[in-house]
């Protein structure tokens, strides 16, 4: 109960951190880079080394690509019938098809399944959406803008992506079965720990809602995919088609029905790909997200047991 208080506490003291004039304006920067750069790393480096490997890890590690395959098939087909502009098209493919399964997922996750689902999560968040993001959502960036090539190469960019880096090193400690020293490791979670809060505090930041009327019915659909649609098809994946009912299952549906991704959000507007609705995305998905996600938890529950 005291992680559900947390979570809408820090999101409304991000909120209300808005109307702070003494806070600059990259407040929200800074608090991403530091989940980028510490946070995230250390949650890597303190849980991965203490995964078994198996086979298993291959469907966590799938949920973010079977959404952004099932996001660019959707969209491109839907805009090529439609005659929707390049622009918009990329803009649903990315905003729809990365879902927050860190900044809003970490908390939620370990709300509703305490710090055994975050060993889930990572396998989610790592090599899924991370890695999505910064392979395969760059290039549709580049393709649907007017940019002729991206600035960075994409290998450059997943190569210094520093939560890939830590989850690289703790591949490595799996394979070899090592892990850090305790106190080590004890840091690596103490500063983990602290990713619930700021990721929170950020995203209330960064919240701002937006009366684009033009967008809405494309806000609509793109919010039904990423809410409904998406863990609607892990859901009969994983349970219906596989049968299983275990807890990485559980958290595997939980974070595809996660709201669009911030960075995504950003990624899309740096390459013009609509702006506006990238933002509406983001705005009205996150705090649409809690309803839904709550309607999902008890449909697992009431399924998985």
């Amino acid at each position: 109960m005291s992680s559900i208080l947390l979570l809408f506490l820090c999101l409304f003291i991000g909120i209300a951190l808005q109307r702070v004039k003494n806070f600059p304006t990259n407040t929200a920067t800074v608090l991403n880079q530091y989940i980028l750069y510490v946070a995230l790393p250390a949650m890597a480096l303190h849980y991965l080394p203490k995964i078994q490997l198996s086979w298993d890890l291959l469907l966590p590690a799938s949920v973010a690509w079977i959404a952004f395959g099932l996001s660019f098939v959707l969209f491109h087909f839907l805009g090529s019938i439609y005659k929707w502009s390049k622009k918009l098209t990329g803009c649903l493919i990315i905003t729809s098809g990365l879902g927050n399964t860190s900044f809003v997922g970490i908390p939620i996750i370990q709300a509703l399944y305490g710090d055994e689902g975050l060993n889930t999560l990572i396998i989610v968040d790592l090599p899924g959406t991370f890695v999505v993001l910064s392979t395969v959502g760059v290039l549709v960036a580049t393709l649907y803008s007017n940019q002729k090539k991206a600035e960075a190469s994409i290998l450059k960019k997943m190569f210094t992506f520093p939560p890939l880096l830590a989850f690289l090193i703790g591949v490595l400690l799996i394979v070899f079965q090592i892990d850090f020293p305790e106190v080590l490791s004890t840091t690596f979670k103490q500063l983990a720990a602290t990713i619930s809060p700021v990721a929170l505090i950020s995203v209330g930041y960064q919240l701002k809602f937006k009366t684009y009327g033009k967008h809405f019915k494309f806000l609509l659909l793109g919010l039904f995919f990423q809410l409904v649609i998406l863990p609607f098809v892990i859901l009969t994946l994983f349970y219906f088609v596989l049968g299983r009912t275990d807890l990485a299952t559980k958290v595997c549906i939980i974070e595809a029905a996660m709201a669009p991704m911030i960075t995504g959000a950003i990624l899309a507007s740096t390459y013009g790909l609509k702006p506006e609705l990238s933002n509406m995305m983001v705005g009205y998905g996150i705090p649409l997200s809690f309803v839904t996600i709550a309607g999902w938890y008890f449909i697992v529950a009431h399924l998985l047991g």
